[in-house]
C-alpha cells in the first residue's frame, strides 16, 4: 500500500497514513476532538463527506455542525430526509427540490392535493423515525444517461426535466434509506446526525418559478445543531408572528390589498396614509438639507427610451408595456431615464456640478404572483429615489454622503445595517474599464469611512456595481432597503456632458440611490420593528381623548381642540362606554397616549395621561401635555 500524509489543517498536526481511509478516520486518527458534531470536512479546501475516502496527500478541517458551513449542509440533508418521509407516507408524490435556506430548509412536491399545515406532524414524526434509525447517507456517481432512465422509471419527471439540461456525463446521486436524489452534497454521515428539527409551514411554489409551470406544494423547516438553539429561532418565530405586518396591517386599520384591484396593488387606510406622509415629509426635509433638487417624471415613457437605456434589453421582463397612438410606452420600473432628461435640458458647467435629483417616484415591476407578499413584495410602489450627476473628481464624495445620510435614517428609525457591495452581473452592459472604474469608487468609500462590507460577487445592476444596505430589525433579521449604484454607461448612452475647467466637454458620473427604497417594504419592515407600536413622532395617531361619563363630554371636546390645533394628532372616544373598554381598544390600536377625563379633570381643566404601556402619568394641563408630544416628536424616539 501507498503511504501519504494527513494534515489537520487547524492546528498544524500531521499523521502517516499507510492506505486509503475515510476522512472521519484520518480525522479521528489526527487526535481531532468531538468528531460526533461533524457533519463534513474540506479536504485541500473543497467540501467532502466525511465517509469519502482519502488516498493522497491531503490538508484536511473539519466541518461542524454549528459552522455556517455546517449549518447549510445539515438543513440540506434533513430536507432529504423530509423527503423520504413524505414519500413514504403519500405514495405517488413526486419530488422536485429541497435546498437549505436561511436557519432552515423546503422541498417542493407535487401530489393530488396541496399538502396543508395539519399534514406537517405525521410527515415530523415519520421523519424523527428515519432519523432514529440513522440511516447512512451514501454518494454515488453515475452515467447522466442511467440517472434519467431511474428516474423515468420511478416516475419522476421532475428530476428527469433537470438532468435533460445538464451538460454532463455523470451525475451525482446520493440515497438514505428508500430514497435517491440528484444532488451534489456533501451530506452528513446518517441521519442520526439530526438533532434539531421542525416543519413549519407549507405553501404553493410554481415549478422553477414559472408562474405558467405547475403549482407545487412547498413545505419548510428549520433546523440547528442543537435543540437550544432550535428552541430560541422558534421563540424568534412565535415573536415574528406576533409582529407580522400584513396581519396588524389590518388590525391597525393601516392599509388592505383587494383581488377586485389587483394583486401586489396596496389600498392605504387613513392611518396608512398619514404614517407614509410622515415619513415622506421627514425624508424630503432632510434632501432639501442635504441640496437636493425636489423632480417629478412622468410614470409611462416610449419603449424607443427603455431600448436606449438598455432597460428592454435587459429588463423587460420585469416591465409593463401599452400602446397609445399606435406607439408602444413602457410604465417605468425606474425613475433614473426623466432625471437624465432633466440634466440635459441645459448646458452643465464642471460649477455647476453635482446635480442631485430627488423624486418620491411611482414604479411599477412584475413581480410573479408567487413572490407577492403584503407591502414586502408589491407591484406598484413609491421609492425615494435620487440620481446625482457629478465629475469623476466627486464621485468619492457623493458616495459618502450618501452613506452619511443612510446612516443617520437608518439610526432614526432604530436599526442597525450591513454593507454589501454586488460588482458586475453575467447580464449587463458598459466597457470592462468603467466597471472597474465604478467598483473601485464604492470600494475605496467604504474603506475610508472604516464601514464593514460584504463583498457579493455578480450581482450588481445591469448598468453598474452597488452597495445594498441590509437592516437589521428587533429580531435580528435582515431587509434590504437602500442601494447605491455607480454608473458610466448611461451618462454615455444619453449623451450628456458637462463642459470641464478646460472648456472641453465631459462625461458626468451618475449615482442611482434610495435611502429608505420602497416606501411600501420599508413600511412593512418597520411595522414589524415596532409590532405597530410606532414611536410618537411618527404614530399615524398620538392620542386618543376618552371620557369617564357623558358630563365630561365639553371639556374632553375642548381638549381635543387644543391639541388639534397643537399639531397634535388626537382622536376622541366620547361613546357611553366603560372606561375599561376605551382604554384597552386604544391599547390594541397601539395608540401612545390614552388622555382621560373624568369630573376631577373637568373641574381642573386638565387631563390624566395613560401610556399604551399601562402606566399612568401623573395630572396635567393639555398645554403641559402639547409640550410632551413636541418634545418626544423632535427628539423622534425610537426605543422598542
Amino acid at each position: 500500500m501507498t503511504a501519504f500524509t494527513v494534515e489537520y489543517r487547524d492546528k498544524g498536526r500531521t499523521v502517516e497514513e499507510s492506505g486509503p481511509v475515510t476522512a472521519a478516520k484520518a480525522l479521528e486518527d489526527l487526535g481531532v476532538k468531538g468528531l460526533e458534531r461533524l457533519v463534513a470536512v474540506r479536504v485541500n479546501g473543497e467540501l467532502r463527506d466525511l465517509n469519502e475516502t482519502i488516498d493522497e496527500e491531503s490538508a484536511l478541517e473539519p466541518v461542524r455542525a454549528d459552522s455556517d458551513e455546517g449549518l447549510d449542509i445539515l438543513r440540506h440533508s434533513t430536507s432529504h430526509v423530509m423527503a423520504e418521509a413524505v414519500k413514504s407516507l403519500f405514495p405517488g408524490v413526486k419530488v422536485t427540490i429541497g435546498p437549505s435556506i436561511e436557519n432552515g430548509f423546503y422541498y417542493d412536491f407535487d401530489y393530488e392535493r396541496p399538502f396543508r399545515d395539519d399534514d406537517l406532524p405525521g410527515i415530523q414524526a415519520k421523519m424523527e423515525e428515519i432519523i432514529r434509525e440513522d440511516l447512512p447517507f451514501s454518494h454515488t456517481v453515475v452515467p447522466r444517461e442511467r440517472a434519467v432512465e431511474r428516474f423515468k422509471g420511478e416516475g419522476e419527471y421532475y428530476k428527469v426535466e433537470l438532468l435533460e439540461e445538464m451538460d454532463a456525463d455523470s451525475v451525482s446521486l446520493y440515497s438514505q434509506g428508500a430514497f435517491t436524489d440528484l444532488c451534489r452534497g456533501p451530506h452528513i454521515p446518517s441521519t442520526g446526525r439530526i438533532k434539531a428539527f421542525q416543519l413549519t409551514k407549507t405553501a404553493g411554489a410554481y415549478w422553477r418559478g414559472d408562474e405558467k409551470r405547475p403549482m407545487l406544494s412547498r413545505i419548510y423547516g428549520v433546523a440547528f445543531a442543537d435543540r437550544k438553539a432550535l428552541k430560541k429561532h422558534l421563540q424568534q418565530l412565535e415573536e415574528a408572528r406576533k409582529r407580522d405586518h400584513v396581519r396588524l396591517g389590518k388590525e391597525l386599520g393601516i392599509f388592505s390589498t383587494h383581488e377586485e384591484i389587483g394583486a401586489g396593488m396596496v389600498v392605504w387606510h387613513p392611518k396608512g396614509a398619514m404614517l407614509r406622509h410622515l415619513i415622506e415629509t421627514f425624508e424630503i426635509q432632510e434632501h432639501l438639507r442635504r441640496g437636493y433638487k425636489i423632480v417629478r417624471g412622468p410614470e409611462i415613457l416610449k419603449t424607443s427610451l427603455w431600448e436606449k437605456s438598455g432597460h428592454f434589453d435587459n429588463y423587460r421582463e420585469n416591465m409593463y408595456f401599452t400602446e397609445i397612438d399606435e406607439t408602444s410606452y413602457g410604465v417605468k420600473p425606474m425613475n433614473c431615464l426623466s432625471h437624465m432628461l432633466i440634466y440635459k435640458t441645459g448646458i452643465k458647467s464642471y460649477r455647476d456640478l453635482p446635480q442631485r435629483y430627488f423624486e418620491m417616484g411611482v414604479v411599477h415591476r412584475h413581480e410573479r404572483s408567487g413572490v407577492l407578499h403584503g407591502l414586502l413584495r408589491v407591484r406598484e410602489f413609491t421609492q425615494d429615489d435620487a440620481h446625482i450627476l457629478c465629475t469623476p473628481d466627486q464621485l468619492d464624495g457623493e458616495i459618502k454622503g450618501v452613506l452619511d445620510l443612510v446612516q443617520y435614517m437608518v439610526t432614526v428609525f432604530g436599526f442597525d445595517y450591513d454593507l454589501e457591495l454586488s460588482t458586475r452581473p453575467e447580464k449587463s452592459i458598459g466597457s470592462d474599464e468603467d466597471w472597474e472604474r465604478a467598483t473601485s469608487a464604492l470600494h475605496r468609500a467604504v474603506d475610508d469611512l472604516g464601514l464593514p462590507c460584504r463583498l457579493n460577487e455578480g450581482d450588481g445592476a445591469f448598468y453598474g456595481p452597488k452597495i445594498d444596505v441590509n437592516l437589521r430589525d428587533a429580531l435580528d433579521r435582515s431587509w434590504q432597503c437602500a442601494t447605491i449604484q455607480v454608473d458610466f454607461t448611461l451618462p454615455d448612452r444619453f449623451d450628456l456632458h458637462y463642459v470641464d475647467r478646460d472648456g472641453e466637454r465631459r462625461r458626468p458620473v451618475m449615482i442611482h440611490r434610495t435611502i429608505l427604497g420602497s416606501m411600501e417594504r420599508f413600511i412593512g419592515v418597520l411595522i414589524e420593528q415596532y409590532a405597530g407600536a410606532f414611536p410618537v413622532w411618527i404614530a399615524p395617531v398620538q392620542a386618543v381623548v376618552m371620557t369617564v361619563t357623558d358630563r365630561n363630554i365639553p371639556h374632553a371636546e375642548g381638549v381635543r381642540q387644543t391639541l388639534s390645533e397643537a399639531g397634535v394628532r388626537v382622536e376622541a372616544d366620547f361613546r357611553n362606554e366603560k372606561l375599561g373598554l376605551k382604554v384597552r381598544e386604544a391599547q390594541l390600536q397601539k395608540i401612545p397616549y390614552m388622555l382621560i377625563v373624568g369630573d376631577k379633570e373637568s373641574e381642573e381643566g386638565g387631563v390624566t395621561p395613560r401610556l399604551r404601556t399601562g402606566k399612568n402619568l401623573p395630572f396635567m394641563s393639555p398645554e403641559a401635555f402639547v409640550e410632551r408630544i413636541q418634545e418626544e416628536s423632535q427628539q423622534r424616539r425610537s426605543s422598542l
